[in-house]
């Protein structure tokens, strides 16, 4: 029997529709660590957008019903919709280089039949290690593991 899939039909279509529409995003935090095989288990997945501005992401998100929440002094940008619902923004990855400069530290996993960017286990753990809180320490050991065993298959190849 198959798996079943991380993504809801639903949030595949919006994956889809951000490939689609050429946004330029990456799927990055926890989320992006278990699509490259850590046992890690997270409530959302974290999008890092080029430009939240971009119309194309105002346009992948009505064909999917979602709307685009922008911040205020108390609030971070955020996604809402039944459809884009696990979806959350983040705007800087802590520890790491500008969205252009991280972009050449991703690596293509299929979701469905839509490829998407997603950060490279070695840079969710060099953010981890530089935001520190307690829940990134504690998953730390974790992540080491798998980019090992990810390094050792590499090598075997």
């Amino acid at each position: 029997m198959a798996a079943p899939p991380i993504f809801t039909e639903e949030e595949q279509a919006f994956l889809r529709e951000l490939v689609r529409q050429r946004v330029d995003f990456m799927i990055v935090g926890l989320a992006a660590a278990a699509l490259q095989g850590a046992p890690a288990v997270t409530q959302d997945i974290d999008l890092w957008f080029r430009d939240l501005g971009d119309p194309h992401l105002q346009e992948a998100l009505r064909r999917v019903g979602g709307v685009y929440i922008p911040p205020t002094p108390s609030t971070p940008p955020m996604l809402g919709g039944r459809n884009v619902a696990l979806f959350d923004i983040v705007v800087t990855m802590h520890g790491l280089d500008g969205f252009d400069r991280e972009m050449e530290n991703t690596i293509e996993v299929a979701i469905g039949r839509t490829k998407v960017k997603v950060l490279s286990l070695e840079r969710i753990i060099a953010s981890k290690k530089a935001t520190n809180r307690e829940k990134d320490r504690r998953v730390l050991p974790v992540l080491e593991d798998a980019a090992a065993t990810l390094r050792e298959r590499r090598r075997g190849k």
